[in-house]
């Protein structure tokens, strides 16, 4: 059982990430790359979806998102329409980040944010060669992300992932939890990912295909709240050992990464206080070149 302290740690640092007008994109952040995948405007085209009620727009709170893959050369665009075979060929790249249902799917049940026509359509088009980076952080957006899931072979727990002991949250090649594979090897010495910072998230497991990238180990559970943000002691929660917080898969044609949490991909300033937090954050100077190797990899540069 949690001790009543340990609750309170945990609704203060969440409730930020529910109350939207407490988190705004840090605009002075930057990240250029030494070697840039594309000259400047000449890259694939990536679409981040903005049609599903998505926490994160290019216009909001994912605007460093889409200035560090400019800056790396790829045209970014937002995708204003719901899922179509014909609509998904006009990118090279689809990401999806904290898609809801509506504005008001903040408790159980929590409903898909994708018709099942849409996961059938993304489903096809990553299977003859389309690439896919869906980031669903905690319940409820792990809830509303799981249907699109299943269609890779993930099941995805609509959920908290937290470190037990509450203590910021790394991934790092030392302790075990960041996995050597192509996108935190990269292209080189230059782009080598040794460590990376995460800010509560959600987790899942994957099909034996998948390679994971971020695992979680017996110093992390699994909170369950009936209400995103609201704990008490009788909260359900499950051991988050052997769960996933970041894995690629090949699927088809096609390539898929997935990740529980989305402010890893961001530069925002949080509360009254404005504290960073995401790729601005002190621990996070790494966290922009995972970025950049995850769309290498799902543009096949890596």
């Amino acid at each position: 059982m949690m001790k009543p302290r340990s609750l309170a740690l945990v609704t203060g640092s969440m409730l930020c990430l529910i109350g939207a007008a407490q988190q705004i994109p840090d605009s002075a952040f930057t990240y250029q790359s030494k070697t840039p995948a594309y000259p400047k405007g000449t890259g694939p085209v990536v679409v981040l979806d903005e049609a599903h009620f998505n926490f994160h727009t290019l216009g909001g709170r994912y605007h460093a998102f889409g200035k560090v893959l400019g800056n790396d050369g790829y045209q970014m665009r937002p995708g204003t329409q719901k899922f179509t075979l014909r609509y998904l060929e006009e990118a090279r790249i689809l990401v999806i980040s904290n898609a809801l249902p509506d504005e008001s799917s903040w408790q159980l049940p929590t409903s898909g944010a994708f018709t099942k026509e849409e996961n059938e359509a993304v489903k096809n088009w990553v299977y003859n060669g389309g690439s896919l980076l869906l980031i669903a952080d905690h319940m409820p957006f792990a809830g509303a992300a799981a249907g699109l899931a299943r269609s890779f072979g993930v099941n995805w727990i609509n959920g908290y992932a937290v470190r037990k002991d509450r203590a910021p949250e790394f991934f790092a090649r030392k302790a075990g939890n960041l996995t050597t594979n192509p996108i935190t090897d990269g292209g080189g010495a230059l782009e080598r990912i040794d460590s990376i910072q995460t800010f509560t998230g959600s987790a899942f497991l994957v099909p034996p295909e998948a390679i994971p990238i971020t695992r979680m180990r017996d110093d992390y559970e699994i909170l369950l709240p009936t209400i995103a943000g609201q704990f008490n002691d009788s909260t359900a929660h499950v051991d988050g050992a052997y769960f996933i917080n970041g894995a690629m898969l090949p699927f088809g044609n096609g390539r898929v990464v997935i990740f529980g949490e989305a402010a890893m991909f961001s530069a925002q300033l949080q509360g009254p206080e404005r504290r960073h937090m995401g790729m601005n954050q002190p621990g996070s100077e790494q966290n922009p070149q995972l970025l950049l190797n995850v769309i290498h990899w799902l543009d096949r540069r890596l």
